[in-house]
């Protein structure tokens, strides 16, 4: 099947001339002539939807001649051994200037009867000037039956005089919407074919795997009115419960939030060993003891940093648990509340790492305050097992944490090479239970040491991505 073509020519005011497919031509204005452009553009995808299959476009503007290849998800390509842009003449014609209309001829009957002389007046008079050469020029298409119509009216006729008409009511401004032109500048692409062509001077628009991105992008970056807490759980041990707080944490604090990754454990967790340590050695036994101060209205932005750890590459700050063996001291639920009650202060995303001991005070404190409920798995069996029962488990507790496992989501890390189609199919048992699921492939850097996001595959940080948007959608 060929490839329908569109001609398109753009003058540099925005005006435009469109010959579709069919050979039919449409004339339209813009405000400018990147808006033309874009709108040429947006027309030939929207053929090729409606054909099938790429259109050919070839546009002729003020920079030259430009023959493209444009599918119907807007993705846009140069057609190879296609004529090199090539500027128009300064002194072409412009396709939107139309031919000069021929002043129309007198009639031949007039021509033929000589006008009689007027009598000459007495005394000396100047001689008259000649009447100047009438110049001859093409006529409009429309000239003919014009010219048809006023041979028809006597040379005497005046035209009657219109009755002016009344004027029309008005409608009140108070009613009347804003005369602000809405439009939406897309930035252009940055990956992809696209996105490698942009360096060398186009201006080609993102295809629809980067407006995604984009899309999940936004969505991450937004900031709430007030504090979002969520908790990622998993009655099973080794579940991928903290390097899922980690990461989460992470996509969140490079898009500019402020986030705390908290290890609410009730005695020792293991999120201190996955991140990077401060210059102290602080945890949340340390801010409960200064809670007042932090509560106080005398306190300041700066005062805790003195209790959490920065992650100068990730941007955010983690909240140690207890780390000392020889402890005895278990945090209880009046103590997550007051804990909660600081974080809640300084953080605008918390994001809590949980124990295994689904019925710890702390643990069952902390469903209380969650706003959006994150189950972590990976691949072996008994930890997607720990994952159902932690949900039935919330499900028939009573209404809002009812809620809170239905709009929950799902987070099946691949445990190791190879486990993707393993991983799928854990996925789709989750499916009809919550709101969303979402696979993260297998990657080293998340297997043992510290956890630095920069340190993951492309298509790892791509999918915690994609899994982080699904969350704030939540929130």
């Amino acid at each position: 099947m060929s490839q329908p073509k569109i001609t398109a020519f753009l003058d540099s005011t925005g005006q435009t001339n469109v010959t579709d497919p069919d050979g039919q031509s449409h004339e339209r204005a813009f405000p400018d002539l990147p808006a033309a452009r874009r709108a040429v553009r947006e027309a030939a995808a929207k053929h090729a939807a409606e054909h099938g299959g790429p259109v050919q476009l070839e546009i002729t503007d003020p920079s030259g001649v430009h023959a493209l290849l444009v599918h119907a998800d807007g993705d846009t390509e140069l057609v190879d051994g296609a004529l090199p842009a090539r500027p128009r003449a300064d002194n072409a014609a412009s396709r939107f200037q139309p031919a000069p209309v021929q002043a129309p001829a007198p009639a031949a009957a007039q021509a033929a009867e000589p006008a009689a002389a007027a009598p000459e007046p007495a005394g000396e008079t100047e001689p008259a000037e000649a009447a100047p050469e009438a110049v001859e020029v093409a006529p409009w298409p429309e000239a003919e039956s014009v010219r048809a119509a006023a041979e028809m009216v006597p040379a005497e006729a005046t035209v009657p005089m219109q009755a002016p008409e009344e004027l029309p009511s008005r409608k009140s401004l108070r009613d009347s919407q804003s005369f602000l032109a809405v439009q939406t500048n897309i930035e252009p692409a940055r990956k992809g074919w696209q996105g490698r062509l942009n360096a060398f001077g186009f201006s080609l628009a993102p295809g629809a795997v980067e407006l995604a991105e984009r899309e999940d992008e936004h969505l991450v970056a937004r900031i709430y009115s007030g504090p979002r807490t969520i908790a990622v759980v998993n009655q099973k041990g080794g579940a991928s419960k903290t390097p899922t707080t980690i990461c989460l944490a992470a996509v969140f604090g490079r898009a500019g939030g402020s986030v705390l990754a908290w290890d609410n454990n009730e005695t020792t967790g293991s999120l201190p060993w996955r991140v990077e340590r401060g210059d102290h050695a602080s945890s949340a036994l340390n801010v409960l003891e200064r809670s007042p101060h932090l509560l106080s209205d005398t306190a300041r932005a700066a005062d805790i940093n003195a209790f959490v750890h920065r992650q100068t590459a990730d941007k955010y700050d983690a909240l140690f648990s207890d780390q000392d063996i020889d402890g005895e001291h278990e945090i209880s639920a009046a103590e997550v509340d007051v804990l909660h009650a600081v974080a809640s202060k300084y953080f605008n995303v918390i994001l809590m790492d949980s124990g295994n001991n689904h019925r710890a005070a702390n643990w069952r404190r902390m469903i209380g305050h969650t706003d959006q409920l994150v189950v972590s798995t990976t691949t072996v069996e008994d930890r997607v097992e720990g994952a159902r029962l932690t949900l039935q488990g919330l499900a028939g507790r009573n209404e809002r944490t009812a809620r809170l496992a239905s709009e929950a989501v799902v987070i099946v890390s691949q445990e190791q090479p190879g486990h993707e189609k393993l991983a799928q199919l854990h996925a789709e048992k989750f499916r009809p239970y919550v709101r969303a699921v979402h696979v993260i492939p297998f990657d080293p850097a998340l297997k043992d040491g510290m956890i630095h996001f920069g340190a993951l595959r492309p298509v790892t940080q791509r999918a915690w991505l994609a899994a982080t948007a699904s969350i704030a959608r939540g929130l």
